[in-house]
């Protein structure tokens, strides 16, 4: 009879310790699918700075060729834009800070 209570013991002790190691790895698997998630949102921003580099690109291609044929009031319509742009960007930073 002792040697049945003996086995049950060692049985609920093995059953404990693979259960610890049954949650740890659940843990790490949340972790690993968590950092996976994560490495989806980088990629995603990433794609996005590209695509808007090339758009950037593109655009001052049309502005080198623009400037190059040389229609004046085009090139100050758009360099007053962009300082406008600059400048209510300084200011609202100066706001914000």
């Amino acid at each position: 009879m002792s040697d049945a209570y003996e086995r049950e013991r060692q049985n609920n002790t093995r059953l404990s310790e693979l259960s610890a190691k049954v949650s740890a790895l659940r843990g790490v698997t949340v972790d690993i699918y968590d950092n996976a998630r994560q490495q989806d949102i980088i990629d995603d921003t990433s794609n996005t700075f590209s695509s808007m580099s090339t758009s950037l690109k593109g655009s001052a291609g049309r502005l080198g060729r623009m400037a190059a044929s040389g229609n004046k009031v085009a090139i100050f319509k758009l360099s007053g834009i962009i300082i406008a742009i600059v400048l209510a960007l300084w200011f609202l930073w100066g706001l914000i800070v």
